[in-house]
């Protein structure tokens, strides 16, 4: 199968660690794409709920996936969110095209586009973590419920629903929290020039032009692997939000996850060091998109 080819994706909020995480899902759509470069925006693995009795196959296949890419020289750039914010410490490290940093800066035909996962501006991530950590279990076991009732559901020809978006729909607290922190993003963006900024963080997808005082800037967020399934993608000179669920092509892709499902966490853990070593002797600078990327002040 012929892969489409993408300038740039975006992904963030994957959770990989937790019951919630669709790893077979977003591994289809990454053997559908051939992407040029790509951000992951946070979240990516669930460090604060990661457990050893909880690490499927196909959790391992996502990371195997990405690694792949590297090996590749495909330029991917992780920005920790608060979930996986133990990686914050590596600011900096890189390893071939890979590169750990708390924020970027592009430049992309001739605009600046500013990504950052988005937690910095979570009052209660910033003042009450233990609250935080305990609405996050809250958060994974209401998608295990969700998952067991929407299976149901499915059975008896009924459609899926989602009780958390109808949760955050019906909360007053919880639309206005969203509406401030895209209010908030977007004045400090446009304050600091930029055309376009990308967060993750609130697990709700959105495209949209926003006017400030300082200016307008175009809010973007790539949503994520939880609820959603969706990512941001830049091709042809234009961004859009991809989504798995409209997505046939992806849908039909075998992952090949009875193969691996013989493995053992051991042997896949061995591929991956195998991968990592495949040209030690490379300090790369990644790849295309280099010169344009350089980390926000």
């Amino acid at each position: 199968m012929a892969k489409r080819s993408v300038d740039i994706v975006v992904l963030s909020d994957i959770h990989l660690g937790t019951y919630g995480c669709h790893a077979t899902e977003l591994l289809r759509y990454l053997k559908s794409v051939k992407p040029k470069a790509v951000v992951l925006n946070g979240d990516i693995i669930d460090i604060w709920q990661f457990s050893k009795r909880y690490w499927p196959n196909t959790h391992m296949m996502v990371i195997k996936h990405l690694i792949g890419l590297i090996a590749k020289d495909v330029p991917v750039y992780y920005i920790p969110g608060n979930h996986d914010e133990m990686l914050r410490r590596f600011k900096g490290f890189q390893l071939g095209s890979l590169k750990i940093t708390n924020k970027l800066s592009l430049k992309i035909d001739n605009s600046r586009v500013w990504l950052f996962h988005g937690d910095v501006f979570d009052v209660v991530m910033q003042n009450s973590k233990w609250l935080a950590r305990l609405g996050a279990i809250g958060y994974d076991a209401l998608i295990i419920i969700n998952s067991m009732v929407n299976y149901v559901s499915q059975k008896m020809g009924r459609g899926k629903i989602s009780f958390s978006k109808k949760v955050k729909n019906s909360v007053k607290s919880a639309v206005k929290f969203i509406n401030s922190f895209e209010d908030t993003v977007c004045e400090i963006a446009a304050e600091n020039k930029y055309d376009y900024v990308v967060c993750g963080h609130i697990h709700h997808p959105d495209i949209k032009k926003v006017e400030t005082k300082h200016g307008s800037v175009v809010y973007m967020n790539s949503g994520d692997w939880i609820e959603n399934l969706t990512g941001l993608e830049y091709n042809d000179g234009q961004w859009s939000i991809y989504s798995y669920a409209e997505d046939l092509v992806a849908q039909a892709i075998d992952i090949g996850k009875k193969k691996h499902e013989k493995d053992s966490a051991k042997a896949m853990m061995a591929s991956l060091m195998l991968e990592l070593n495949m040209k030690p002797e490379r300090t790369a600078k990644p790849g295309a998109l280099a010169d344009d990327i350089n980390e926000a002040a």
